[in-house]
């Protein structure tokens, strides 16, 4: 896959003012994993997701252009709402596993909890490790009101996941989503059982 020159990284000035923004972001930590904020070098791995086979229910246009657009909208979430999207390593060794987002896209009536991991990291629950840390910080620490994730009927896996999550369908929700998607609705910390 060709990389874009917007994915080369700043050097000098601009990249110490990038790292000065990515350092605002907050870190998460949980036994296992490392949220934190998204680095330019990451976006292989969005796009690695967002483009392949993984990403048929992410992205309507799966190309590297789309995926990078993608990518920063979430990212410029932090400077304009105060949460956004982390990247998700393994605190082990630093492997990037995918990302976890607290988000508002357009079309989105509430704040969304999303979340997108590599092939390597299926099947060891890092995804549910990593959107509890997302969801747990949103509920405690931004105090949002609520959280839901909005998934496609045929993506089973992520609905799943939520259900695992604690989620349940709002079909209330549902009903005001233009598009054919399903809203699970993730209870706040003192609804959970």
């Amino acid at each position: 896959m060709n990389t874009l020159p917007c994915e080369t990284p700043s050097i000098g000035a601009a990249a110490a003012l990038a790292a000065n923004f990515q350092s605002l972001v907050p870190v998460l930590e949980t036994a296992r994993l490392c949220l934190r904020a998204p680095h330019i070098g990451d976006f292989k791995y969005y796009a690695e997701i967002t483009v392949g086979p993984r990403g048929q229910h992410i992205l309507e246009d799966p190309t590297r252009e789309a995926a990078w657009y993608d990518f920063t909208q979430m990212i410029a979430g932090w400077t304009l709402r105060g949460h956004g999207l982390w990247t998700v390593e393994l605190k082990s060794n630093g492997t990037v596993l995918g990302f976890v987002l607290l988000g508002f896209e357009p079309g989105d009536h509430e704040a969304e909890l999303g979340f997108m991991l590599r092939a390597v990291a299926e099947g060891k629950g890092y995804a549910r490790e990593a959107a509890l840390a997302a969801r747990d910080y949103g509920y405690a620490v931004l105090e949002m009101p609520t959280l839901v994730s909005t998934i496609e009927p045929a993506n089973t896996r992520s609905c799943k996941l939520a259900e695992r999550l604690g989620a349940r369908r709002d079909l209330k929700a549902e009903a005001a989503m233009p598009d054919d998607i399903l809203v699970y609705r993730h209870p706040a910390p003192e609804r959970q059982a």
